[in-house]
């Protein structure tokens, strides 16, 4: 294990600088959604996406260092708010990545559907078929979440992959996560929990249920808290990046970079 740390309804092509990468399109926004989808190609079948970048801090910049690291094809979602943030909750939005909208943080029985949602979410999947190329044969999201319980941890929902893998991709992200960390003293050592090994509280059985998780033969649903996404976000990219670099191989030894 120690020998792999070292290793939206138009569409206008045009140049777009996204969060420091060169976008090959961006996706103008919806009538009435308020939004725009950017990708950028790479790797056939592999993407790394951000839906929810404006409204999960930081995930946009990380999802477009991750491509960079990877190579695998980029999918940024930004915007999709349908009510503003008021001071005391965060406004409801377009889930981007399924037929729903809500709001952050809450469960996914409070969801509803509508036409509007419906639209966003079309376009998103489009947009990620089209980045794939092919078959999507592994799926990357990054989101952000705030919740207390889960400040010190990094949580791991998955598609395609079985309870021996999950052991195998913790003990890999926590391999890689202690490397980089051997330089940064100071950053937090956040926890790794990945389901089925693990019981995780963002599960993503939204987007599993009726949304882009029904796409991929393999999937990784990562859930940063905030401390991950602003102070050390430097550092947790890189752990990130590292880790998705090796994670298609452990769950598919036919998927492993060579």
């Amino acid at each position: 294990m120690s020998r792999i740390i070292p290793r939206l309804l138009r569409v206008v092509v045009a140049p777009l600088t996204l969060y420091g990468c060169a976008a090959q399109a961006v996706m103008p926004s919806l009538d009435g959604a308020g939004g725009h989808i950017a990708a950028r190609r790479g790797r056939p079948g592999h993407v790394v996406a951000a839906p929810h970048a404006s409204s999960d801090i930081g995930t946009g910049d990380i999802a477009a260092a991750v491509a960079e690291r990877t190579g695998f094809g980029l999918v940024v979602a930004t915007g999709f708010a349908v009510d503003a943030d008021a001071r005391e909750r965060p406004g409801r939005r377009y889930q981007v990545n399924r037929p729903r909208e809500g709001v952050p943080g809450r469960p996914a029985a409070e969801e509803s559907g509508s036409e509007g949602a419906r639209r966003v979410y079309d376009a998103y999947e489009r947009r990620v078929r089209e980045t794939a190329q092919s078959a999507l044969v592994f799926y990357a999201e990054i989101h952000g979440n705030d919740h207390r319980e889960s400040a010190a941890q990094i949580q791991v929902a998955t598609v395609g992959v079985d309870r021996e893998a999950a052991f195998r991709l913790r003990a890999l992200l926590e391999l890689v996560r202690d490397a980089h960390l051997r330089g940064h003293p100071d950053a937090p050592r956040l926890q790794i929990l990945i389901e089925p090994a693990d019981v995780v509280r963002y599960s993503a059985s939204g987007a599993k249920r009726d949304g882009i998780l029904k796409l991929p033969r393999h999937a990784v649903h990562v859930e940063l808290p905030q401390a991950a996404r602003t102070q050390w976000r430097e550092t947790y990219t890189a752990i990130l990046g590292d880790f998705l670099l090796q994670a298609p191989g452990v769950v598919d030894p036919a998927l492993a970079p060579r």
